[in-house]
């Protein structure tokens, strides 16, 4: 389900901002940061003509920075018709290129690649660069780079190597910076934006998860009216988010299955059931489906073919469970937006596969999806569980992906695997909570090497644990958290001497990228 946001009571979410991507590495974070920043803002895709623009109503539009060479035959264009429609634009790097040379300018391969922090120079007499300091440091990204703005377009920003920084046309509210200002290594970045936002766009902010839930409940009331609805509850930050959305809206027309696939952390069943059965007082129902999926996931080593086993038996759970009930309407689903995107959402690439994205096959037995968080990042989904009133011990859970321990176990997919990697994983958890590390996301890894041990003057031959910890915002980018070397020892020394079969503890240090949080 896409939210429309109309008009509720005194709270306005429509107003938007289209982020056009042509391919660079952060455009997902240039639309995070327009949210931060209280206006919604949407990722299109490079070549959406203007008719679909149009659709959006939207305030502005941000052309993103991509790998492409603008002066290439082949080089992503987007509908010449959008420079004269009126929208304010903002061109970042790529996008700025396109800018000019649309207009007229001139593009020129840097003699030096300009890469990283670099000085620079504002004119904050432009709307753009309004109340900022004149002398700053942004974060350059380019081989290319405008060289002659075209004609009525003036220059607003320079750096020792590249004079036009920045330029605009401010009558005609067309904007173009080489730099990245959606990043921190712009200090000023996020005054760039709400600049473009507010002093350029006219934007008034409302986007906040307090308004998104009025008016999230009032799309669903009117899209539902007295359908039932079912949805499948992992547990996980975004189904449960999903779950108390849903319940707020239309109460005992919604159902929740509860399945149990057997690759759950520890205890996590007893504690699913606990919360929305009783606390929240939900229809829910409990199926225990550990056998099924583990005879399925029986010598499947491909991560990918994991997901698809999972993702298709779930469906499968539902359409019998949906039938015990009836007619049922409505199938419900926690996609979230980072979900969409990685599944290769526009031109974006597949990273990997979701289980609840990419709708129904032809047999399912519901008449359409909803997905009440789809527009939303990991984050907004915590804050919209906050603005839910829901307790933290739920909204600040760890992030858990639908497949389970299936993707964090290397290898094929057993019941001895399972218990290890749940009681490692539970030390590591108990032991990161006691020692208060601030960390996004950490869980274990089984991996599928096996090594030479001592234990006990005898020689063993068994499994590596590894240990993930990550900080993040979003999830579309994390970096390694640096624990504290005592509390790995601790982690490490538990595991070892409380968990069978593992002889050996290794710590990732990979950032994502290059890396995903999740080894599968």
């Amino acid at each position: 389900m896409h939210i429309v946001y109309e008009r509720y009571g005194n709270i306005t979410l429509r107003e938007t901002i289209l982020v056009l991507d042509f391919g660079g590495q952060y455009n997902q974070l240039i639309a995070r940061r327009v949210r931060d920043l209280a206006v919604y803002a949407e990722i299109l895709p490079y070549d959406a003509p203007l008719e679909r623009i149009r659709e959006h109503n939207p305030i502005g539009i941000i052309f993103t920075g991509g790998p492409s060479t603008v002066t290439d035959d082949n080089a992503p264009k987007c509908d010449e018709r959008i420079f004269t429609s009126g929208i304010p634009i903002l061109g970042i790097c790529y996008g700025s290129q396109l800018m000019g040379v649309s207009f007229g300018g001139s593009v020129k391969r840097a003699d030096k690649r300009e890469y990283g922090k670099t000085d620079i120079k504002y004119d904050t007499s432009s709307p753009l660069f309004k109340d900022l300091a004149s002398d700053s440091v942004c974060w350059m990204s380019h081989t290319y780079y405008v060289d002659t703005p075209p004609n009525d377009f003036d220059i607003i920003a320079s750096t020792q190597s590249c004079n036009v920084a920045a330029f605009s046309c401010a009558p005609k509210k067309l904007y173009g910076v080489q730099f990245h200002p959606e990043v921190v290594h712009t200090p000023l970045g996020n005054d760039i934006l709400r600049n473009f936002l507010y002093e350029i766009c006219n934007a008034k902010g409302g986007w906040t998860m307090d308004n998104y839930v009025e008016a999230a409940i009032a799309d669903i009331k009117h899209k539902v009216g007295d359908g039932r609805v079912l949805l499948g509850l992992s547990g996980g930050v975004d189904s449960s988010v999903a779950a108390v959305l849903l319940d707020r809206a239309i109460g005992s027309n919604l159902t929740c299955i509860f399945v149990d696939h057997g690759l759950l952390r520890m205890d996590e069943a007893k504690q699913v059931e606990q919360t929305f059965s009783t606390a929240y007082d939900m229809n829910l129902i409990c199926v225990n489906a550990a056998d099924k999926f583990l005879d399925r996931l029986a010598d499947v080593i491909e991560p990918e073919a994991k997901r698809k086993i999972i993702g298709e038996d779930f469906i499968r759970v539902f359409e019998s469970e949906a039938k015990k009930l009836g007619k049922v309407d409505f199938l419900a689903q926690g996609t979230i937006y980072p979900d969409v995107i990685e599944s290769g959402a526009g031109h974006a690439a597949v990273i990997k596969s979701h289980h609840n994205v990419g709708g129904l096959p032809d047999h399912v037995d519901f008449e359409e999806i909803i997905e009440p968080l789809r527009d939303l990042f990991k984050d907004e989904v915590r804050a919209l569980g906050k603005a839910l009133s829901m307790p933290d011990h739920i909204v600040m859970r760890q992030p858990f992906p639908g497949p389970g321990l299936a993707i964090r176990i290397i290898g094929d997919v057993t019941r001895e695997k399972v218990d290890i990697l749940q009681k490692a994983d539970a030390i590591f958890t108990h032991e990161l909570e006691l020692a208060k590390v601030e960390v996004w996301q950490y869980f274990a890894v089984l991996t599928g090497m096996r090594s030479v041990g001592v234990m006990g003057d005898e020689r063993t031959y068994d499994y590596t644990i590894a240990l993930r910890a990550v900080t993040s915002v979003d999830g579309m980018t994390a970096d390694w958290c640096r624990i504290p070397y005592d509390v790995l020892e601790k982690v490490s020394g538990r595991i070892i001497n409380e968990v069978g079969h593992i002889n050996r503890i290794v710590y990732d240090i990979t950032s994502k990228p290059p890396a995903t949080i999740e080894w599968e």
